[in-house]
């Protein structure tokens, strides 16, 4: 139950990474086209751009981490056995968690100071600007816990004891991690 209101909830942050991207576009591309057409221009675009281009990376970063999307290495931890990846995976997790309360942390304390001082153009306060990160480890925090749950519960399938995911344009063919080869090409 939880996995699909977490998947509902990458669903919504994935289309609101759609509305930010084309909100992006039509404010720069039509800020150019105003300012050397029309001698004018959108003065909230660039920086109202620049917020929603910081919302989006932290947006995207929540659904990568949630689709194993992020870059990694398994040289060493697909060679492992069992036990071996879930050690692994356990301690990466560990370390993800800690990461995220540093960061919660920092971003707390610079929404804080933040919150006072407005931003130049848009005249909104700059705390919401700093947000952006404590959404981002409130939310990598949950997932990332959830994940931890499921390993040390033992709910996780050997397949995902990896927490890299192979591009699909690249198959590895190590028969422990892919037991399904690449297709041979008959010459």
């Amino acid at each position: 139950m939880l996995q699909t209101l977490i998947d509902r909830l990458c669903r919504v942050l994935t289309a609101i990474m759609v509305v930010f991207l084309a909100l992006m576009v039509v404010m720069v591309f039509g800020n150019v086209v105003l300012r050397y057409g029309f001698n004018s221009g959108i003065t909230v675009s660039e920086e109202l751009s620049r917020w929603l281009f910081v919302w989006m990376t932290f947006i995207g970063a929540l659904i990568a981490l949630r689709s194993h999307a992020h870059l990694g290495t398994d040289t060493v931890v697909s060679r492992l056995p069992v036990v071996g990846k879930k050690i692994c995976l356990g301690l990466a997790h560990l370390l993800m968690l800690y990461l995220c309360w540093l960061m919660f942390r920092g971003s707390w304390q610079q929404t804080v100071i933040n919150w006072g001082s407005t931003s130049a153009v848009m005249e909104a306060r700059m705390g919401y600007f700093y947000a952006s990160g404590l959404f981002f480890s409130v939310f990598a925090f949950l997932f990332i816990l959830v994940d931890f749950v499921r390993l040390v519960t033992g709910q996780l399938a050997e397949s995902e004891l990896i927490g890299v995911t192979e591009s699909d344009d690249m198959p590895h063919g190590n028969p422990e991690v892919d037991p399904q080869p690449a297709p041979q090409v008959k010459p």
